[in-house]
C-alpha cells in the first residue's frame, strides 16, 4: 500500500510514500512492528486508495499523484505527451525486444532446415523469412507475428 506524506500546510510533500520511508525518515522514533494509520497520521502520512493507470502508449508519460477526495486520499494519473527523444528511445528499446524475440523463434526452428529434417522445408523457410522481415513493420508495439506451419 502507498501513502502520501504531507507538508505541515497540507500540501503533498512525497507520493508515493511507504511506511518503510516513514521509519527511515524518523530513525530516533520507536515505532510498533505494524504501523497503523493513526500512528502514520501523527507524522502527516496518510493511506492512498490506488487506482489502475489508464491505458497509455509509448507517446505518453504517466505520473502518479495523490489528491484528497472528501476525507480520503486517492491516486490519480497525470498524462503528458512524451518528448520526441523519449518516444525514439522507447521505439529503439522495443525494436531490441522484438529482435530478441524473433531470434528466439528462429533458433527454435533451426532444425527444420537440416538436410535430414522431416519438416516441410519450403513452408518453414517461408515462415523463417517472415520472421526475418518482422522489422519491416512500422510499429514495434503492434507487431503481427507470423504463424509457424
Amino acid at each position: 500500500m502507498f501513502y502520501v506524506k504531507l507538508n505541515n500546510d497540507g500540501t503533498v510533500k512525497h507520493y508515493p510514500y511507504t511506511l518503510a520511508d516513514l521509519r527511515l525518515a524518523n530513525p530516533g522514533t520507536s515505532f510498533p512492528q505494524q504501523i497503523g494509520n493513526e500512528t502514520a497520521a501523527e507524522f502527516n502520512v496518510f493511506p492512498v486508495a490506488p487506482t489502475a493507470p489508464p491505458a497509455a502508449d509509448y507517446t505518453v508519460n504517466l505520473e502518479r499523484n495523490a489528491v484528497k477526495q472528501g476525507s480520503e486520499w486517492v491516486e490519480e494519473w497525470i498524462e503528458t505527451p512524451a518528448t520526441s527523444e523519449q518516444i525514439q528511445e522507447r521505439l529503439t528499446n522495443q525494436w531490441g525486444i522484438i529482435r530478441s524475440e524473433r531470434n528466439d523463434y528462429l533458433a527454435a526452428c533451426d532444425w527444420t532446415q537440416l538436410p535430414d529434417s522431416p519438416a516441410d522445408k519450403t513452408a518453414w523457410a517461408l515462415y523463417r523469412q517472415q520472421l526475418r522481415d518482422i522489422t519491416e513493420q512500422s510499429n514495434p508495439f503492434e507487431i503481427v507475428w507470423p504463424v509457424a506451419p
